[in-house]
């Protein structure tokens, strides 16, 4: 005896979002201004703004996607606007008198 087939459909796929390929320019913060292109052939993924013609270039691999490479470029900014401040915070506190004292240095 054969048993009866179930008439409750299979449960259905679910569908992921795709990723955005175009994000804000953090230099002229025009919105959907940066698009991101991979280059599998060369493994180069490229940022770049159509409105002030900023670039940005990393190294691709296979499950690099465009927000990896624009959360590269967004990172790399904060990095070098870090050294940036923490020049001008050298400088601010090179124009105070220092003292060492046992290997300990205090400002006043």
């Amino acid at each position: 005896m054969g048993k009866r087939k179930s008439r409750s459909k299979p449960a259905p796929k679910k569908i992921m979002d795709k990723l955005d390929t175009c994000f804000t320019c953090p230099f002229c913060n025009n919105t959907s201004g940066v698009e991101c292109f991979i280059n599998m052939k060369n493994l180069v993924g490229e940022a770049s703004c159509r409105i002030c013609s900023e670039k940005y270039s990393t190294v691709a691999t296979a499950l690099t996607e465009p927000i990896d490479i624009y959360s590269e470029w967004i990172d790399e900014c904060a990095r070098v606007n870090g050294v940036e401040d923490e020049e001008a915070e050298k400088n601010v506190h090179s124009s105070r008198t220092r003292r060492r004292i046992d290997g300990v240095i205090s400002t006043f």
